[in-house]
C-alpha cells in the first residue's frame, strides 16, 4: 500500500470512516431544482464508488434569507427529504458518509433578501443586508437545527456547517463585518455566540451519534480578520459544543489573495491547519489546493492533519481513491485548478463541470458505452481535442489512430504549461497520454496527413482536430527579425530581451506577460514561501496579524513589459470570473504597462510605432510578441460527397477564437462518445 495514512480507517467512536479522503462541499448548480436530484444522485454516487471515505454536498440553506440565488436548494420541509433520500442511497450503496453541507450565505447573497450581522454590503453581491435583529439570529439558529434534523431523516450521516469563506456565520465570527455592540457582538466571544449556538442546538436536535463537521476559516485574508488566537477560541469552543471533525477552510470570496488557483502552491495552507491540529482532539481535515495523493499522505505523515479534503479533484476523476490505492496514481485525471467549467460556471448560474473531465456533473447524459459495432477511426491532431476524443472513442470498443504532425502529443498545453503558475497543465498532458497506451490507441507522431492519404485509409470515421496557429500580424515591418509569434516565444526558440511589446490583451496576452516578467532562471514553481510573501500571506501558522495578512513583498520583473490592445475597455474583463483578478493583479505587481486604444502602425528595427489618443509615438522595444488570437487548421476538411467517410471537426479546427480548451475537451469526448 502505497498511502498507507491516506487509506487508513478513522474510528470516530459511533462510526467508522474507510478512509481519510473527504470529498469537499461543491456547488454544482444540481442542488437548487429538486428534478434535477436523480443526476446529483448520480454524481455523488459516482466519487463514492470511487472510493470517497465521505462527501459533502454543495451549500443547503437553512431558510430564505440564506439562498445564495434565488429559490436556491433548501432542506427546510418533510417533503424536501425524499429528494435528499436519492443521494443518501447513492453514496450508501459504496459505504461512503454521506454529509449535508448547511450554507447560509449572509450577505453573500444574489438575492433581495440578505441578512447579515452587521448592515455592511459586500463587495461581491448588489444587495445590501439587513443586519439581524436578536429574533431572527435566534429564528436562523433554530432552522439550522430543524435542516440538520431532516438531514438525519434524510440518512444523511452528519451535517457541515460552513462558518468560513465569508458566509454568514463568519461574518458573526470576524469584525471585518461583525460591528454589534450586543451579545452577538464585541469581542470574540461575544462574536463567536452564533455559531455556538447553532452547533449547540444541532447536536440537541441529532443526539450524539451524528456528525457535526464544522468548517472554520483558519485564515481569513481581510482586513479586519482574526487572529490565531482567535481562531483557537473558536475551535476549543466548538469542540466543547459538540463538534466531531473541525474542517479548513481559507480566505473569504471577497480576499484579494488566491486561496484555490493553478498557481496557489500545493498544500499552501497545511502549517495553518497543523498549528489548530496542536489545541483539539478532534480530528482536524486539511483543504485547499491538495490534488494528489502524494501531497495528501505528506500531510498526514507530518501529522499536520487527520483527513484530507478535495473538491475540483473529484470533479476531475471521480476514481482518485481507488487509482491511489491501487498503486496507479499515473493514471489520475488532476485537477489543474483552472476553475474554468467549475467556479466561474457556478458564479455564472450554470451547471458545474470540469474542463479535463466533460462527465462531471453529466454523468447521466455523457455516457461511454461500449459499442457491439467496433468503428475504424482516426484522430487527426494530438492536442487536448484529438486526445480526448480518442481515448473516449478507444474507451467505447472502437480502433483509433492518432496522428499528429508533431513530435510530441499536447498541443497548445505545451504552451501553457510553462508559463509561470500554470504547471499543473503538465498533470492534463500526462494523463492524457497516460490512457491513449491504456485504451490500446495507436499513436503516430511525426505524421503530416494529405487528403489523398486521408481518403486511402478507407476509415469508417475521421475527427478533424487540428487546432490552431497563432494569427500573423498583417503591419508594415511584420516579417521583421525581432517580431514573434506566441508560440515561437513559449517554446523556447526565441528569447527575448529586456524591453517588450505584447500585442494582445486576451488569455494569451496575459500568459505571455507573466511568462516575461518571470524570473528566466527560475525553472521551479514558486515556493510556499515565496508565494505567501509576494500576496501578502503570513509566514507563521500561529500569526498575529488580523486576517493573517503581512505586508507583501513586490517581485522583481525580469522585463520591461508593455501589453495593447485595440479596444479602449478595461483590460482583462473577458478572463474567467474566478482567475481574472489574480492576472490583473499579477501583471500589476510586476509592473506591465497596459495601453488601451492603440492603433498599430509599423513595426521598425527601434520598435512599434502605435497610435493613440491622436497622437503618433514610437515604442521602443527590443522585441514585439503577437498574441492576437489564432486561427483554424482547417486544410483536412472534406467536404466531397462522395467521400464515405464520416468528417467530425472539433476544438480549435472547427472554431479558433480564443483558446477554450474547455470546449475542445468536450466536444472531443461528445462526439467519440455519439459514433455508436
Amino acid at each position: 500500500m502505497s498511502y498507507p495514512n491516506l487509506l487508513k480507517p478513522l474510528d470516530l467512536g459511533f462510526t467508522t470512516l474507510k478512509n481519510r479522503v473527504v470529498m469537499g462541499s461543491m456547488h454544482t448548480g444540481l442542488e437548487d431544482r429538486f428534478w434535477n436530484y436523480g443526476k446529483l444522485a448520480a454524481y455523488f454516487e459516482a466519487r463514492a464508488k470511487g472510493g470517497a471515505g465521505m462527501l459533502v454536498t454543495g451549500g443547503i440553506s437553512p431558510n430564505r434569507e440564506g439562498w445564495l440565488l434565488p429559490a436556491g436548494g433548501t432542506l427546510n420541509n418533510k417533503l424536501d427529504v425524499f429528494n435528499h433520500k436519492r443521494v443518501t442511497r447513492a453514496a450508501h450503496r459504496h459505504g461512503a458518509k454521506m454529509i449535508l453541507q448547511i450554507l447560509h450565505s449572509g450577505r453573500y447573497g444574489y438575492q433581495p433578501f440578505v441578512v447579515s450581522a452587521s448592515a455592511i454590503k459586500s463587495p461581491i453581491s448588489p444587495f445590501k443586508p439587513r443586519a439581524m435583529t436578536e429574533k431572527q439570529i435566534l429564528a436562523t439558529v433554530a432552522d439550522f437545527a430543524k435542516t440538520a434534523l431532516l438531514a438525519k431523516k434524510a440518512g444523511y450521516d452528519g451535517v457541515e456547517v460552513m462558518g468560513s469563506e465569508g458566509y454568514l456565520i463568519n461574518q458573526f465570527l470576524s469584525s471585518h463585518v461583525n460591528q454589534r455592540s450586543d451579545r452577538w457582538g464585541g469581542d470574540i466571544h461575544g462574536r463567536m455566540r452564533f455559531s455556538q449556538s447553532i452547533v449547540q442546538a444541532i447536536r440537541a436536535a441529532v443526539g450524539p451519534k451524528f456528525i457535526i463537521m464544522f468548517r472554520l476559516s483558519l485564515l481569513d485574508l481581510v482586513p479586519d480578520g482574526n487572529t490565531m488566537d482567535e481562531v483557537i477560541t473558536v475551535a476549543k469552543m466548538l469542540e466543547d459544543s459538540g463538534v466531531t471533525l473541525l474542517n479548513t477552510g481559507i480566505g473569504w470570496h471577497e480576499a484579494r489573495i488566491p486561496t484555490i488557483v493553478t498557481s496557489v502552491p500545493r498544500a499552501a495552507f497545511a502549517d495553518v491547519s497543523a498549528e489548530i491540529k496542536k489545541h483539539v482532539k478532534m480530528p482536524v481535515i486539511a483543504s485547499n489546493r491538495i490534488n494528489m495523493p502524494e501531497t495528501a499522505e505528506k500531510i498526514l505523515e507530518s501529522n499536520q492533519a487527520d483527513l484530507i479534503q478535495m473538491a475540483r479533484p473529484f470533479l476531475a476523476d471521480p476514481e482518485w481513491v481507488n487509482k491511489a490505492a491501487t498503486n496507479r496514481s499515473d493514471e489520475i485525471n488532476t485537477c489543474i485548478a483552472c476553475n474554468q467549467a467549475c467556479l466561474d460556471h457556478t458564479f455564472a448560474n450554470k451547471r458545474a463541470s470540469c474542463l479535463v473531465n466533460p462527465q462531471a456533473c453529466h454523468e447521466t447524459e455523457l455516457v461511454y458505452v461500449k459499442t457491439k459495432a467496433p468503428k475504424r477511426v482516426g484522430v487527426i491532431g494530438g492536442g487536448v481535442a484529438g486526445m480526448s476524443a480518442a481515448i473516449t472513442a478507444a474507451q467505447c470498443g472502437h480502433q483509433v489512430t492518432l496522428f499528429e504532425a508533431g513530435t510530441e502529443l499536447g498541443g497548445q498545453f505545451n504552451y501553457a504549461k510553462v508559463i509561470p503558475g500554470k504547471e499543473e497543465f503538465h498533470e492534463t498532458v500526462r494523463y492524457f497520454k497516460r490512457m491513449l497506451e491504456l485504451r490500446g490507441v495507436n499513436v503516430e507522431l511525426n505524421r503530416t496527413m494529405t487528403r489523398e492519404e486521408l481518403i486511402s485509409l478507407h476509415l469508417d470515421d475521421v475527427i478533424i482536430a487540428t487546432g490552431v496557429v497563432p494569427r500573423s500580424l498583417k503591419l508594415e515591418g511584420a516579417d521583421l527579425p525581432h517580431v514573434h509569434s506566441y508560440a515561437d516565444v513559449l517554446s523556447g526558440k526565441v528569447v527575448c530581451g529586456k524591453r517588450v511589446a505584447v500585442i494582445g490583451a486576451g488569455g494569451i496576452g496575459y500568459d505571455m506577460s507573466e511568462f516575461l516578467v518571470a524570473p528566466s532562471e527560475q525553472d521551479e514553481p514558486q515556493t510556499i514561501r515565496e508565494w505567501r510573501s509576494e500576496w501578502g500571506v503570513t509566514q507563521d501558522a500561529d500569526y498575529e496579524t488580523e486576517g493573517g495578512l503581512v505586508k507583501p513583498h513586490a517581485p522583481t520583473p525580469e522585463r520591461e513589459v508593455f501589453m495593447l490592445q485595440r479596444k479602449d475597455t478595461p483590460f482583462g474583463k473577458d478572463l474567467g470570473k474566478t482567475t481574472g483578478w489574480v492576472h490583473r493583479a499579477h501583471i500589476k505587481k510586476n509592473m506591465v504597462k497596459t495601453l488601451g486604444g492603440v492603433s498599430y502602425q509599423r513595426i521598425t528595427p527601434e520598435g512599434l510605432w502605435i497610435e493613440r489618443g491622436g497622437q503618433e509615438q514610437l515604442l521602443r522595444v527590443d522585441d514585439i510578441v503577437v498574441c492576437a488570437g489564432q486561427v483554424s487548421v482547417a486544410d483536412l476538411i472534406i467536404e466531397d460527397a462522395s467521400f464515405e467517410t464520416k468528417v467530425h471537426v472539433i476544438g480549435g479546427a472547427k472554431l479558433a477564437g480564443e483558446l477554450d480548451a474547455k470546449r475542445a475537451i468536450k466536444e472531443g469526448a461528445e462526439v467519440a462518445a455519439a459514433l455508436g
